[in-house]
């Protein structure tokens, strides 16, 4: 199919789907139409289609082979024994998928080494805010976004949530790893499973009665739009929050930060069309795709509630109340309210007054020598025992799903 008629045929199929998404949707939760303009992108340009109705054309016809194939198994196998980037793909992969991997592995030709260089260099002295605002902000933030709460919830990962949350914590952390697109490092490993799983829960989840009853209309979960508003919930609000609390950053710090989630956004199989170019860019995005479409749902709730309870089994000093507080304090009430937080009248007054010390003694102490490496020694180890509790010790394996979650 040439260029031109590939358009018209998502041109068209756009526009069916969004009469049939609005027409199943009340008007106060009718989408607006999308207005950003691809200029603001990395490409610089694009045909400026909704990425609500543009999935991933790569990806998602060889996952949905492979399963129809009975073959997850299969290549699931295969998948554990690729950690490294610079790792050859294993042998038992289908052909389908080797070519898929093969090319989907590879860095965007924009890929700048010195600005990925410059995010690691952010990583050893923020990342403690970084992994605050992953685990307290984006991650209960995303029980308040009402198609991501319903995927997880109806896919086969919301049947264990600690599973679950063990396989987004290895996501965030391998972002922020050192030698996150290094050869040695394996953010490009993690990137191109989490793609994978992407492409097998489109071809699963519309199987799924409790999915279907919840969707608003969307015909194919997980749309470019979708993936983007995660990213939001990830890349741009920590960088907001950073600014609201005060944590001095470079500007090439800043750079760098924004262009490991722009690479990342890439090898998840974002068009770069759709990918901001710019801090500017990002938050013009954020504010028509994330935070108008924040809302309660049942399944969302729930998710709050088993997120709450791992973290307080992680660290048993920390009581729901106190969770609740900073959580709030992270979020801001209006997203504390739709996820159900209960309100901390002594702890939310105490954070508030507190965190912002905190905040400005840290970044006291960082300027003095040996300083940074401590602190960076430090919350590894605090991140890498996350992960161990997560994982149970076995390990943690992102893997493709053969079906939904059970009824």
């Amino acid at each position: 199919m040439d260029e031109l008629s590939r358009r018209k045929m998502l041109i068209t199929g756009g526009a069916l789907g969004a009469l049939g998404a609005l027409g199943a949707a009340s008007p106060a939760h009718a989408r607006a139409l999308w207005t950003w303009a691809p200029s603001g992108s990395v490409a610089g340009k694009g045909a400026g289609l909704d990425p609500e109705w543009v999935w991933d054309e790569q990806a998602d016809p060889v996952l949905a082979a492979v399963i129809e194939r009975g073959q997850v198994a299969q290549v699931n196998q295969a998948l554990r024994q690729w950690t490294r980037n610079d790792q050859p793909l294993p042998s038992g992969l289908p052909a389908d998928v080797r070519d898929f991997m093969e090319s989907a592995r590879r860095l965007p030709s924009w890929a700048d080494p010195g600005k990925l260089a410059a995010a690691a260099r952010f990583t050893t002295k923020k990342g403690i805010y970084t992994g605050a605002l992953y685990g307290l902000g984006s991650g209960l933030m995303s029980t308040a976004i009402p198609r991501e709460a319903r995927a997880v919830y109806y896919s086969k990962g919301g049947a264990d949530m600690k599973d679950r949350i063990a396989k987004t914590a290895q996501l965030g952390y391998d972002v922020g790893d050192l030698d996150a697109y290094k050869p040695s490092g394996g953010m490009i490993v993690t990137a191109v499973k989490t793609r994978m799983v992407h492409a097998a829960v489109r071809h699963l989840l519309p199987q799924s009665p409790g999915w279907d009853r919840t969707s608003g209309g969307q015909t194919i979960p997980i749309s470019q739009a979708d993936v983007m508003v995660t990213w939001h919930s990830l890349a741009t609000f920590v960088m907001r929050k950073l600014k609201d609390w005060r944590v001095p950053v470079t500007t090439a710090e800043s750079e760098g930060f924004l262009h490991v989630w722009q690479v990342t956004a890439h090898i998840l199989g974002v068009l770069d069309e759709y990918i901001p170019a710019s801090w500017a860019e990002a938050e013009a995005q954020s504010r028509q795709v994330l935070d108008p479409v924040l809302a309660s749902t049942p399944e969302g709730n729930e998710l709050t509630d088993v997120l709450l309870d791992i973290v307080a089994e992680l660290d048993a000093g920390l009581t729901r109340p106190l969770i609740n507080a900073f959580a709030r304090y992270t979020l801001g009430d209006r997203t504390g309210d739709l996820i159900g937080l209960d309100r901390e009248p002594f702890w939310q007054p105490l954070i508030s007054g507190a965190w912002p010390l905190l905040v400005a003694f840290r970044e006291g102490l960082i300027p003095l020598p040996l300083i940074p490496q401590a602190a960076w020694t430090v919350e590894e180890a605090l991140r890498k025992f996350v992960l161990l509790y997560l994982s149970e010790g076995r390990g943690i394996n992102i893997e493709i799903p053969d079906a939904n979650r059970p009824s």
